[in-house]
């Protein structure tokens, strides 16, 4: 099984693509339990908040993970809740770090116009670039193999495709851009 999490800042165009992507393969992918718990209990989180994200993201991904898929797509991992913790409380637990990774990051850059839906929070572009630096220093600092992905909508798809082919394939398996 090969694993892909999408990760990046907020409304890079994740979701939306992981969904038509997934569809294309024929794939299963993880959904955000991050997104679920906040609009079920809003976004003023705190750290508990977060090991709970973390919890119940591992959980939804180790469930797919047992129908042994040839490609399972995450549209995030604890890592991006480690980036969260930071971004709110300075700080990150030992133990968003220490879940299982996966084989393969697509870093989304945030180049892209944002759009609020309720539960993102950071819009502003100082906070929005902050967070972004977050998310590519959560996956430098665990030295996870990434690549960036950027540009308009096409692009990105492009890109993403690029990547998850060459994953698939075997190529490119220690690839980092940074």
């Amino acid at each position: 099984m090969t694993s892909i999490c999408f990760h990046g800042a907020e409304s890079t165009g994740k979701t939306v693509l992981i969904r038509q992507l997934a569809e294309e393969y024929g794939c299963p992918w993880v959904p955000e339990y991050g997104r679920t718990y906040a609009e079920e209990r809003g976004t003023d989180f705190s750290m508990d908040d977060l090991l709970a994200i973390a919890r119940g993201q591992d959980e939804a991904m180790q469930e797919a993970a047992q129908q042994a898929p040839a490609l399972l797509m995450l549209d995030t991992d604890p890592l991006m809740t480690a980036a969260w913790a930071q971004m709110l409380f300075g700080e990150i637990p030992d133990e968003l770090l220490s879940y299982p990774k996966a084989d393969h990051y697509l870093l989304f850059e945030p180049d892209v116009p944002w759009k609020g839906d309720g539960t993102r929070m950071f819009g502003a572009d100082d906070a929005r670039h902050r967070f972004a630096t977050i998310a590519e220093d959560m996956l430098v600092r665990t030295k996870v193999p990434f690549t960036r992905v950027s540009g308009g909508w096409r692009d990105r798809e492009i890109q993403a495709r690029d990547a998850i082919a060459a994953r698939v394939a075997g190529a490119g398996e220690d690839r980092v851009d940074v």
